[in-house]
């Protein structure tokens, strides 16, 4: 995923946002539903497309789709005193981070563990980093354990240096305490070689040998002599897969394998023979140092989105919902602007970015003008699966006092924690922010985690017998997770609020190519696709770019297009004012 670049871009990709990941807002195309309980019905949802724009037809840079990768390029540009515009198909920004209103139930349908979000630095969250160049804040509540079911049994892990140690002598060995402290030993010092670079200083052109690399070489030499001649040697592996530090260190206990696994899978929806050593060093740096904990934005993942949209705003930049790009309109080999879906022509003066998938990046731009290596590669790159969703409102009454706001519920080791039907993710964000429901009520989202095989939905009408029988039958492994997870005092028919959204609910609603995560590049096998495309004008960012799925990734990727639009002094000015 790395593409030649320091390893501390791990940042892009930890965490920080550990695949809790989906999303829909406030008022979303599901709340405009007559019946708040179509998902689960299987019946046809329906949203209005105005299909129009009012305004200036024409910007400096039109950015398509306005998920976390847009809004962070977008804002930084009009930050950069660029004239651009956003449009977005849907009535409300975010994406795959929005959130949805149901009843009063505000649901987020993404991301919902995250950590570093009001960290401020060098070494901080890439989005932090974007929202202190903006200027905003992000009100949070902390917290430092998240519940476990796993075949051994069930416990609470709490962060920290030392506290997992108790969970694996009581559900482990002293095997695995012996080799979770040699992992631990072996791969902190690397670190500081991990995160010696700020993702903001990042962009892509050579003009990044002065924003990253004369401004942080002292650093990052400081780091590498820090870590001595062994620390600098495993520093090598950083753009290696985990499995090779793991297989190097000789840990063999089962225990510390699946867990490694479960970790990777939910930091990059791969395990650890897939996932960036990198990417794993920055998560353990964040997770088990003193001090630490994770974070939970107070009005949800909505509070992000909205945070990046009054800072886009802030400095003029320019937001159009309801407006669907329908292609992108090359002329000369040149991108010019977008086409809407009723004919409209935007122009965009210097560039188009792309916030789509790759795959509907593609489907945007007119076939004869794509270079056929390039569309190649696009169709061959391997995509991750689909999910499954189960949104809940319930009554708190009955419901145990303690409840934590995160679950993760793996029914069976041998079969993976990529396998189908196997992993659950619960979030009950209202544990921690109440005002995301009802008096006395709770909103709860569990999801399985792109491991939905879009194969078994494919061609289905979603108004058929045969498609509710099938999302009735895929979602029971996560009501019965559900029900483990609240204890006896939960009733699934006492629901105020059930939603079942399955990889076509997935597709459609944000339009994403079969239901995808994103792409499956494994670290070792394939690289993230840089920003820059064939098609001179043309820029991606998102979760098909370097460095990857997650949103700290994505953040990551807006803001490394947005530096590359403006010249090194723009962009040195912003990392001074900033103060990294």
């Amino acid at each position: 995923m790395a593409v030649g670049v320091c390893p501390n871009f791990v940042k892009f990709l930890n965490p920080h946002t550990l695949t809790f990941r989906f999303s829909s807002d406030r008022k979303s195309v599901l709340a405009r539903s007559s019946n708040a309980q179509e998902l689960s019905s299987g019946a046809s949802l329906s949203f209005k497309e105005k299909n129009s724009f009012s305004g200036k037809p024409e910007a400096d840079v039109v950015v398509i789709g306005s998920g976390i990768g847009g809004l962070s390029c977008a804002s930084l540009l009009a930050r950069y005193q660029q004239d651009v515009l956003v449009l977005e198909s849907h009535d409300l920004p975010g994406g795959a981070a929005h959130s949805f209103d149901i009843k009063g139930y505000k649901f987020d349908s993404g991301p919902s563990l995250f950590s570093g979000l009001q960290s401020r630095g060098p070494q901080a969250n890439p989005l932090a980093q974007v929202l202190d160049a903006l200027g905003e804040s992000l009100p949070c509540a902390t917290y430092d354990s998240w519940m476990v079911y796993i075949p051994e049994g069930e416990f609470l892990s709490r962060i920290g240096p030392t506290e997992f140690f108790k969970d694996l002598e009581k559900y482990a060995s002293p095997n695995a305490v012996r080799e979770w402290k040699k992992l631990l030993d072996a791969i902190l010092p690397l670190s500081t070689a991990a995160m010696a670079l700020p993702p903001l200083s990042i962009r892509g052109d050579l003009g990044v040998l002065s924003t990253a690399g004369a401004r942080y070489a002292p650093s990052l030499l400081k780091s590498f002599i820090q870590m001595g001649p062994q620390g600098a040697i495993g520093a090598t592996k950083l753009l290696r897969p985990f499995s090779e530090i793991i297989d190097s260190l000789e840990l063999k206990d089962p225990f510390i394998r699946n867990w490694v696994d479960l970790l990777s899978f939910l930091l990059a929806g791969v395990k650890s023979n897939g996932v960036l050593s990198a990417e794993m060093i920055y998560m353990f740096a964040e997770w088990y140092k003193p001090g630490c904990c994770l974070e939970y934005p107070i009005d949800g993942s909505a509070g992000i989105v909205d945070a990046l949209v009054r800072g886009l705003k802030k400095f003029g930049g320019r937001l159009s919902l309801e407006s669907h790009v329908e292609n992108i309109v090359v002329e000369r080999d040149r991108a010019i602007g977008v086409r809407l879906r009723n004919g409209q022509f935007i122009r965009a003066r210097k560039a188009v970015v792309s916030n789509a998938s790759m795959w509907d990046t593609l489907k945007l731009l007119p076939k004869e003008v794509v270079p056929k290596s390039y569309s190649d590669r696009i169709i061959s790159t391997p995509q991750c699966e689909s999910f499954m969703h189960l949104h809940l409102g319930f009554d708190k009454e009955g419901i145990r006092k303690d409840l934590g706001i995160h679950h993760i519920v793996v029914n069976e080791w041998e079969r993976g924690v990529d396998a189908d039907q196997n992993v659950v993710l619960i979030s009950v964000p209202s544990v921690l922010s109440p005002n995301l429901a009802p008096p006395g009520k709770h909103v709860l989202h569990a999801y399985l985690p792109g491991t939905e095989p879009f194969e078994l939905w494919e061609g289905l009408d979603r108004k058929s017998a045969e498609y509710r029988d099938l999302k009735a039958s895929r979602s029971e492994v996560m009501w019965k997770a559900v029900e483990r997870a609240l204890g006896p005092g939960f009733s699934r028919d006492k629901c105020e609020v059930k939603l079942v959204g399955s990889p076509l609910t997935h597709k459609r609603f944000l339009r994403r190519h079969r239901g995808t995560y994103g792409p499956a590049i494994e670290a070792g096998k394939g690289t993230f696709p840089g920003h820059s495309t064939p098609i001179p004008q043309l820029y991606c960012c998102g979760d098909s770019t370097f460095p990857g799925i997650g949103v700290p990734a994505v953040a990551a990727s807006g803001a490394i297009v947005a530096n590359s639009l403006v010249s090194v002094s723009q962009h040195s000015e912003l990392l001074d004012a900033v103060g990294i």
